[in-house]
């Protein structure tokens, strides 16, 4: 208890650090060379440099082979405070790299200036993820310039390449590093409520899907002489939205909406003019399949429909999965959960809940590979957006929940 009185104290002094800190890594735009940038490598350096003046010196880097980039490779780096309890571990995951601005004229300040008003720091990243970044590395230091050794090891984790699928950072990782284990406790502060609590838990399986269809062209005056592409999919269409009520039906209170979505949406472009029947069409559907179902039910019933449809208008569809990432969710009885949410009651004073989301998060990655995770941050949810913004209570806040979590015995 003594320990832990230290390490809020110190954190209800960190403002002045905590601001420091974000306007360092806010100067330093960490965009993907998809963004037209050259990745994270310099923001990466700026923040070791700065850990290692502050007494966070055990550091390893991971990093990723990448061409595209004039360093070479993408930065994954892990900054490791040792525990009491070899093998017993806590890992606080961020990401380094941000969105572009945008349109500038949006703005009220300069986006890679963070600017203090009213108790918030504006500018670009400095929620998205510089929040949870920030947060986590100022509650290792209230034990490491306090000389506080926490029940475990603490493992603070900066990914690059979230915002670009994580091919270069957690999923690179996974695929080529063995770092986790199993009952390992991981947070990833990069999403949350703005009174801090929801505790995400469970995503839903995402499975994009492309319905190419072949029919015959003629013109439109004789539609009876071809066969409508076009025509068929619209019905497909209709029939695999209503997939969600007829069949995969089941709803789950956890997540908003609580039901299985499929939902047309993209559409590629067929003949150029007016009075001819396609013979070529094609469209997309974004699925959002609860846990319940497996994504290889709805594919086997999205192509029973797909037959159907083939033998009314005599055309072949042809199915595409586009993107799948199947996520087990984190049981919401988990060790990480429950401690994470006496953390958040003695933080902020309120019940943490689970939930489930249908948007996909790093998250999904770690428990698609066997490792339990929650995503938590307390936070308005201002990212990618003009004016993005980050409250100084919540970067203290969350820094005092994590600090609890590195100090909880259980």
């Amino acid at each position: 208890m003594e320990g832990m009185q230290k390490a809020i104290e110190y954190l209800d002094r960190a403002e002045g650090g905590v601001i420091e800190l974000e306007r360092l890594l806010t100067a330093i735009p960490a965009l993907a060379p998809e963004s037209g940038g050259d990745g994270e490598w310099k923001k990466a350096e700026a923040l070791e440099a700065w850990l290692r003046s502050h007494g966070i010196v055990d550091i390893e880097h991971h990093d990723a082979p990448d061409e595209r980039v004039s360093a070479g490779k993408r930065p994954n780096l892990i900054a490791t405070i040792r525990g009491k309890k070899p093998g017993k571990r806590l890992w606080v995951m961020a990401h380094t790299d941000v969105v572009p601005e945008g349109d500038r004229s949006l703005w009220d300040t300069e986006p890679f200036e963070a600017v203090v008003k009213d108790g918030k720091i504006f500018g670009r990243g400095v929620e998205d993820n510089q929040q949870g970044l920030v947060s986590s590395v100022f509650a290792a230091l209230a034990l490491v310039e306090n000389g506080i050794v926490p029940e475990r090891d603490v493992k603070l984790l900066f990914v690059a390449d979230e915002e670009f699928g994580s091919v270069f950072g957690i999923q690179w990782l996974l695929e080529n590093r063995a770092l986790f284990a199993p009952d390992d406790l991981i947070v990833v502060p990069d999403s949350g409520s703005a009174d801090g609590s929801e505790i995400e838990v469970a995503e839903k399986n995402v499975c994009w899907l492309k319905l190419a269809t072949k029919g015959r062209q003629c013109h439109a005056s004789r539609p009876d002489d071809g066969a409508n592409a076009f025509l068929a999919n619209c019905e497909l269409a209709l029939s695999l939205n209503a997939m969600e009520r007829e069949v995969f039906s089941v709803k789950n209170a956890i997540f908003v909406p609580e039901r299985t979505t499929i939902t047309p949406t993209k559409k590629d472009a067929n003949v150029p003019n007016i009075n001819t029947v396609p013979a070529d069409d094609a469209f997309y559907v974004d699925m959002r399949i609860l846990p319940e179902y497996p994504i290889d039910d709805v594919l086997a019933e999205a192509r029973r429909r797909a037959d159907a449809v083939e033998a009314r208008y005599g055309v072949k569809v042809g199915l595409e999965v586009v993107q799948r990432n199947d996520s087990p969710p984190t049981p919401a009885d988990a060790p990480v959960v429950l401690l994470l949410q006496d953390a958040i009651k003695a933080t902020y004073g309120i019940a943490g809940r689970a939930i489930g989301v249908g948007g996909g998060t790093v998250g999904a990655y770690l428990r698609s590979a066997g490792f339990p995770c929650v995503v938590w941050s307390r936070q308005d949810e201002t990212m990618h957006a003009p004016n993005e913004y980050t409250k100084i209570e919540n970067l203290i806040g969350d820094a005092k929940v994590f600090a609890r979590l590195m100090l909880a015995e259980r």
